[in-house]
């Protein structure tokens, strides 16, 4: 692991990389689009490694169900 790293977060350490990834894909000519469909299918075949198939997709369906940022997450309250 680079010093760098070491200090950083785990968010701090996938925003460089997806950054790193999404400039690389737009040099090469692809759209971003197509990396983070590459990127998504990464991570699900990395949870199904240590995490069964149903709590995978509880995960992916809580990302789904909260991503508009103009919607409260259902455990808030108004």
């Amino acid at each position: 692991m680079h010093e760098m790293e070491a200090n950083m977060s785990a968010t701090e350490i996938a925003t460089r990389h997806f950054t790193a990834a999404i400039a690389d894909a737009e040099a090469a000519g692809h759209d971003a689009d197509g990396v983070c469909r590459a990127l998504l299918s990464l991570i699900v075949s990395k949870y199904l490694e240590s995490r069964p198939v149903a709590d995978v997709q509880s995960e992916l369906r809580f990302v789904a169900d909260n991503c508009d940022s103009d919607t409260d997450f259902m455990f808030m309250r108004p």
